[in-house]
């Protein structure tokens, strides 16, 4: 067959590398050597930060943006800022990275973790509602893969409880809702400028917002506790040296010129991609929210359905892989699994009252256990013609599917027989 599996012997649908990650060149290089040459390395002294400070905040459309070391530390900043403490509940998804939770933990509050829509990865509003009670102070919104929560419902859910709503949008870059950008839909937002961000400069993090007292009290955490009027040895909160060095601001500076295009590259590339899955049998393409107007699509998510297939994730992945195909199948564990949660393993934070024995979300544990799939930024940055490769691929293995199942069905025969014959031998 012309078409034949690369998994069993045929031509991959991509025999050349995506794109490389991260993108630069002389910008970036011009910028650092211009940052190193000033003398002025740190935020206190140079003007870099401060620059992409501005740019970004004009960029999103909000009035502060606060440069930070990491994206974990924003999500901390933000949450203080916001007044979160102990006897605090904070309800996030379940189906996200360790540090939006942690950060929780660290602000010595609870986590309450809600399941996510099926269809959209991102935080389902009816679960959130459920889950709120008179402890409840705050939600946070994590725009997963690059795709906008269901904003419109979740501010409206905010506005009759009296929560704070926090943007996590560590993958959202460029993501808009009703032309307005993730990070200035909720009342404070935060980013990652870590190595595999649509933005990045390695290590750095970025909370924004459009309220003069939360963004004052942002900026006295992320600088040792200080505030504008004060003493330079004069501390009003509890805070930390949380500045983004000027070599980071450098290249934010670069790379924020290239962004708006790479963003319009990946959504058409993702559009283009959900056209030709909606063809597929037992693959669904990540759903959008209503409004939803630009994703950065950090990631390409889908939903697997094994039945479909005949094959359960891992062996899929195997096959799109061979294919030429990067891909992997995303969280694996729902956050309250993790050692960290189950163990309640919080450390001084004794604040943190979370018990997760019990708990158990459908959506979320499908999703984890065989059903997420996700394909990296990188593979949506090339041409038409190159995500034209991804969905070749997607379509040789349903067309093949049977041909698929039954070459691990003789694999699976012959490691079964030759794992007898070895206890045998024994």
């Amino acid at each position: 067959m012309t078409d034949e599996l690369a998994i069993l012997g045929g031509k991959p649908a991509r025999a050349t590398p995506f794109p490389q990650w991260p993108v630069h060149g002389q910008p970036e290089e011009a910028a650092l050597l211009a940052a190193l040459a000033s003398g002025r390395w740190g935020r206190l002294d140079g003007d870099q930060v401060a620059t992409f400070e501005r740019r970004f905040a004009d960029w999103l459309g909000v009035r502060h943006a606060i440069a930070v070391a990491n994206g974990s530390v924003s999500l901390r900043i933000a949450l203080l800022a916001a007044g979160i403490q102990a006897g605090d509940e904070v309800v996030l998804p379940a189906y996200t990275f360790v540090t939006t939770a942690g950060a929780v933990v660290e602000c010595n509050a609870t986590p309450v973790f809600a399941d996510v829509a099926r269809d959209t990865f991102t935080l389902d509003p009816a679960a959130v509602e459920r889950l709120v009670t008179p402890r409840t102070r705050a939600v946070i919104a994590v725009h997963l893969g690059g795709a906008p929560c269901d904003m419109d419902a979740l501010m409206a859910i905010a506005r009759e409880r009296g929560l704070v709503v926090i943007e996590d949008a560590a993958h959202a870059h460029g993501t808009t809702l009703h032309g307005r950008h993730a990070g200035a839909l909720g009342h404070l937002g935060s980013f990652s400028f870590q190595s595999s961000k649509n933005l990045t400069c390695g290590e750095g993090g970025l909370v924004t917002t459009d309220d003069d007292e939360l963004a004052r009290a942002c900026r006295s955490i992320q600088n040792c506790g200080r505030v504008e009027e004060g003493a330079w040895y004069e501390h009003h909160v509890i805070g930390g040296n949380y500045r983004l060095g000027e070599f980071a601001g450098a290249i934010l500076n670069a790379q924020l010129d290239r962004l708006d295009e790479q963003v319009q590259r990946r959504d058409a590339n993702a559009r283009r991609l959900d056209q030709a899955v909606s063809s597929i049998r037992g693959l669904s393409a990540q759903a959008l929210p209503s409004g939803t107007t630009r994703r950065a699509g950090h990631l390409y998510p889908l939903r697997y359905d094994e039945a479909a297939f005949g094959l359960p994730r891992a062996r899929f992945l195997q096959a799109l892989r061979a294919e030429g195909i990067p891909a992997s199948a995303g969280y694996v564990q729902p956050l309250y699994r993790q050692p960290l949660f189950a163990r309640r393993a919080f450390g001084p934070y004794t604040g943190c009252a979370g018990r997760y024995d019990d708990v158990l979300l459908p959506h979320t544990e499908a999703l984890c256990r065989g059903e997420a799939l996700w394909i990296p930024h990188a593979a949506l940055l090339g041409t038409a013609r190159d995500t034209d490769d991804v969905a070749h691929a997607l379509r040789k293995i349903g067309d093949r599917r049977e041909a698929l199942v039954a070459a691990f069905e003789r694999l699976d025969a012959r490691q079964r027989a030759a794992h007898h014959a070895n206890d045998v031998s024994t």
